[in-house]
């Protein structure tokens, strides 16, 4: 886009404003306007505040020379707009749009409300983010990256120590956990690429800092930083407010110095017996990841591993875990828990009272799940309904019963993962700027990152019967799988539902290596309703572990064992 300028009644300039980014500082500003008033008959003024350049150039100076340029000295640029008021919205509306000159009020800045934004500035909105603590939410900064960080170094440490190969053998490893607390400051590289760039290159979308609450249903009250008050009047409001841990009743609990997943991942020592109350996924996880880098551990569970998962996942996953070491203890509850300070450098013991006896530890994990952040936001006043949990009710829209307010990611009555809150944030950004698309979570893939993996999608054989469904389904162990065989580990199963009249896939389980990998090519058979027969006869790379769909697809008909290798 491009502004002419007459001069002497012809057209002889024009008026670019570039977006300019990884500037860090004024002297990046004065280098590239440096480089830009080096070319002839160039006027161009960089602000690192504003993070844009104003460049009036001769009309036979194109916009890629200009963009070159910049680009030479180590920055990012493109076009922004014409104009000399850098800070002006853009009003860039799809085909269709309506949401060309839309106030849009976000209230958190994690994965749902990012994605919203985006859209909606695409739309042609202004956005206000208002975020109460760190950008970017829970995934980035407190849970999926840095989890996974931790869980792909306990692995490496576990098959330093036991790997399936006799020809291998490694020196024991020396776990140093602060260094590896160290190395998750790819948590700040990923929150500045995926979160604070965006706000830097986006000129219509605003953050603000400080805690927001509705006065009325159309009306926010944002607390800055420095206590001031702000009022907002936005058209269209998403909350996106996300989910802190659930800390159970136990009495004694609140007065001890108990860990959420949270003060567990930013732990620079590691425990020397590690208690956890819980039995779902932070519980798994990271219970097997302490397990590995040299904690004894111990896991109450309420009911069995992962109940709500089918029985066969929880009593493969616990057998895996016990042969590893870890003492697991089901349908255990802690009836009240103490803490003994230590003396000088000792950090203490917890004292739990359960079903199995007293059960101490240096060191107690609270893994029980995860509640709705939406206490200080006033809904129950305006009218906005949640449900036994607190959590907000939406519709596939995204909507709240609030008709312009609405709602997506963990805080919301959607499945917890930050995918979903993704996609539940662009769709909401759609509908709130006039467009009218649906979040279809009926083929939704799930993974749990243990090692082996578990990874669902679809129905389980309980859930089908739950339904009317009249469902049969088939389980494959691993040692049919060849990749599994060829890697010395046979961990494991894939699990098979299908309607028994049309012989149509319902779902799919996995406990085994890769399995994450392995449900995505189930739910896409998923979504294009596929039956069995059409799957089994599907070609599949050998060894592969997602082979194991169209092996457990086959036992339908067949006895695999008796078929060739790749077999067809």
């Amino acid at each position: 886009m491009k502004t002419q300028i007459l001069h002497n009644g012809r057209a002889a300039m024009e008026t670019w404003i570039l977006r300019i980014t990884g500037m860090t500082c004024d002297h990046c500003a004065r280098s590239i306007e440096e480089v830009l008033n080096a070319l002839p008959g160039v006027k161009a003024s960089v602000s690192y505040e504003a993070g844009t350049a104003q460049v009036e150039a001769p009309s036979s100076l194109t916009i890629e020379a200009l963009l070159q340029v910049v680009k030479a000295k180590g920055f990012g640029t493109r076009l922004l707009k014409k104009g000399k008021k850098p800070d002006a919205p853009i009003a860039r509306s799809r085909a269709g749009g309506e949401g060309a000159g839309l106030q849009v009020a976000i209230i958190g800045s994690g994965s749902a409300a990012f994605a919203c934004a985006i859209r909606a500035a695409e739309e042609g909105a202004q956005v206000t983010l208002i975020e109460e603590d760190t950008l970017g939410g829970i995934c980035v900064n407190v849970g999926c990256v840095p989890s996974k960080i931790m869980i792909r170094a306990a692995m490496l440490a576990h098959l330093a120590r036991d790997n399936p190969f006799r020809g291998l053998k490694f020196p024991k490893p020396r776990v140093d956990r602060a260094e590896l607390v160290a190395q998750q400051a790819r948590v700040e590289e990923l929150r500045y690429t995926k979160y604070q760039s965006i706000l830097e290159t986006n000129p219509n979308i605003e953050l603000i800092y400080g805690q927001a609450r509705f006065k009325d249903a159309h009306t926010l009250g944002v607390t800055t930083r420095d206590r001031s008050v702000r009022g907002l009047r936005p058209d269209r409001v998403l909350i996106a407010t996300g989910a802190s841990p659930a800390i159970p009743p136990i009495p004694g609990l609140e007065e001890t110095p108990y860990w959420t997943s949270t003060e567990a991942l930013a732990t620079e020592t590691l425990p020397e017996h590690l208690i956890i109350i819980g039995s779902s996924i932070v519980a798994v996880e990271l219970g097997q990841a302490f397990l590995r880098l040299g904690s004894r551990v111990t896991l109450l569970a309420r009911h069995t591993l992962l109940f709500h998962e089918d029985p066969d996942i929880g009593a493969a996953l616990q057998q895996v875990f016990e042969n590893e070491g870890m003492r697991i203890l089901t349908h255990t509850q802690a009836h009240s828990v103490r803490f003994h300070k230590g003396r000088f450098f000792l950090s203490g013991q917890f004292h739990l009272e359960t079903e199995a006896g007293i059960i101490t530890g240096d060191r107690l994990l609270i893994a029980t799940g995860r509640h709705p952040n939406i206490e200080d936001l006033n809904l129950a006043a305006i009218g906005v309904e949640t449900d036994e949990r607190g959590a907000i009710r939406v519709d596939d829209h995204m909507r709240t019963s609030i008709p312009h307010i609405y709602a997506a990611g963990d805080c919301t009555t959607q499945p917890q993962f930050v995918y979903v809150a993704a996609a539940a944030g662009t769709r909401a950004a759609i509908n709130m700027t006039g467009g009218n698309v649906a979040l279809d979570l009926a083929t939704l893939p799930a993974v749990i990152f243990t090692d082996p993996q578990v990874a669902t999608v679809g129905l389980s054989e309980a859930q089908a019967a739950e339904r009317g469904i009249k469902a049969e389904s088939r389980t494959l162990t691993l040692d049919n799988v060849p990749r599994a065989l060829a890697n010395f580990d046979t961990r494991g199963f894939v699990k098979l539902v299908a309607e028994k009249d049309s012989g149509r896939l319902l779902g799919a389980q996995a406990c085994a290596a890769e399995a994450g990998d392995i449900i995505q090519t189930a739910a896409l058979a998923l979504r294009n309703r596929m039956t069995i027969e059409e799957l089994a006869d599907q070609l599949f790379p050998y060894l592969t572990m997602v082979e194991g769909l169209k092996l457990c697809a086959q036992t339908f008909t067949k006895d695999v064992k008796q078929l060739s290798c790749c077999a067809g």
